[in-house]
């Protein structure tokens, strides 16, 4: 698996373990408190752009948080965020950070790696509802900076 595939993964399975347990809205920034499902020494073993990639997705999100929960809330015609499974839930948003705050990261890719991450944490249908939420919100930062 790619570096920053893997760090993303962990991002969402550390992002879901903190939603599940009603978390998410508590956790201190910077996050510190390790990846969900590693074990000290399993997150001693990865490599450390791994693990420095992964932390600083988190700490986005977590930042972020209610920001990009509002703008999940805008382009989710159908659901509220509430009503939006957790898996998917953190896909988007660590998918939503990315759009916003890391620049240097082409749309196409997020978009791409938000589906793999869903058809491979999610159930086989919802990658579509992923993709679409994305694409909608792509459009929109896109109208939005022509507009300035």
């Amino acid at each position: 698996m790619k570096t920053r595939h893997l760090a993303r993964a962990i991002a969402v399975q550390t992002l879901y373990s903190l939603d599940f347990n009603s978390r998410i809205h508590e956790c201190p920034i910077p996050y510190s408190e390790g990846f969900a499902g590693y074990t000290k020494e399993e997150e001693e073993a990865l490599e450390s752009d791994v693990v420095l990639y992964a932390s600083y997705m988190i700490n986005g999100v977590l930042q972020h948080l209610d920001e990009i929960d509002e703008m999940i809330n805008r382009f989710s015609s159908k659901r509220s965020i509430e009503n939006i499974n957790l898996v998917d839930r953190n896909i988007l948003r660590l998918s939503i950070y990315t759009l916003l705050y890391c620049k240097d990261i082409h749309p196409n890719i997020v978009i791409d790696e938000a589906v793999k991450l869903s058809q491979e944490y999610s159930t086989e249908v919802n990658y579509r509802f992923i993709n679409g939420l994305l694409d909608t919100a792509v459009r929109y930062l896109h109208d939005s900076a022509e507009d300035k």
